[in-house]
């Protein structure tokens, strides 16, 4: 909707300059999400006659004082749609915030030669801002991707009869209401009794810190970016790098090079491995020498 219509709301007498025009946007701006409740509860309630006459004037006009007028008489409504999702733990004032942006969409798309209340009418759009909030926030996971989820997570807990895990009889029974899998039931079950838990620990009067998970998950390592490619560029170089090298040489260069510098505990010197095959230390060196030349050369497709 016209940003205007959001931002420059009627603002009825008793209020200060503002105020409650504020209070569209944010809730909380009267001071206390109580305060804005009173207010909002003390606009007027428009009568059907006058409730088509405003929406008249705005579908042919555009004037966005009576779209305000509009707006502001169903406030209320929505304080009542979104007391109903105080138990996902967020907070009121947001959920009216965003329930009060689905009462402009329906404001805007109301039409009233259809018959039908404003109050009918902006329900649907009140608790589609409201779902799509709680979806975006509940959980840093998403709980509900698909219609048959959302439809699964707004329903389920209202469904419940208690607080204990459901029985294989009750599974079946609500996903036969809701028309879903029973599979579905039992892994929005799981889902909605985790509970989220701060990454980072939050300081105390004495100048601790929470122990979180964040002490346990954190890596002392690598952390930028470049330095992780690094790292597993080295680990394969290590590791199927070296053995490829080591698979072109021949068994007499692969021998000198693995007990020169492969042995867990000190390599052989040149001397020892000029009695192993009767040649001189020499001899050894140059074979280790051009055996390193063609391994470097293995190694380069990984470097």
């Amino acid at each position: 909707m016209n940003k205007s219509l959001k931002q420059s709301p009627v603002v009825p007498a008793g209020f200060g300059p503002g105020a409650l025009a504020m209070a569209i946007a944010n809730p909380g701006a009267l001071g206390t999400i109580e305060a804005y409740i009173g207010a909002v509860n003390r606009l007027p309630v428009l009568t059907a006659d006058q409730e088509t006459s405003l929406a008249r004037r705005y579908q042919e006009t555009e004037d966005l004082g009576a779209a305000r007028e509009l707006v502001l008489s169903h406030l209320r409504l929505v304080v009542a749609i979104a007391r109903q999702y105080l138990g996902y733990g967020l907070p009121h004032a947001d959920l009216i915030q965003e329930g009060n942006v689905g009462l402009m969409k329906a404001v805007k798309r109301f039409d009233p030669e259809r018959g039908v209340r404003l109050v009918s009418f902006a329900i649907h759009w009140v608790k589609a801002e409201i779902h799509e909030y709680i979806l975006k926030n509940w959980k840093l996971v998403k709980v509900a991707t698909t219609k048959a989820q959302r439809k699964l997570f707004f329903n389920l807990r209202s469904m419940k009869k208690d607080s204990r895990s459901l029985t294989p009889d009750q599974v079946t029974e609500i996903a036969t209401a809701l028309n879903v899998r029973p599979q579905d039931v039992t892994d929005m079950e799981v889902r909605l009794s985790g509970q989220d838990m701060a990454l980072e620990g939050r300081g105390t009067d004495d100048g601790e810190t929470d122990f979180a998970p964040i002490a346990y998950l954190s890596d002392e390592g690598q952390h930028e970016p470049t330095q992780v490619l690094e790292g597993r560029r080295r680990d394969e170089l290590h590791g199927v790098g070296l053995h490829s090298a080591l698979d072109a040489l021949d068994d007499r260069s692969r021998r000198i090079i693995e007990a020169r510098w492969l042995k867990d505990e000190g390599g052989l010197t040149l001397q020892e491995l000029a009695s192993e095959f009767g040649v001189s230390a020499e001899r050894i060196r140059q074979i280790e020498a051009r055996a390193m030349v063609k391994m470097r050369g293995a190694l380069a497709e990984y470097a």
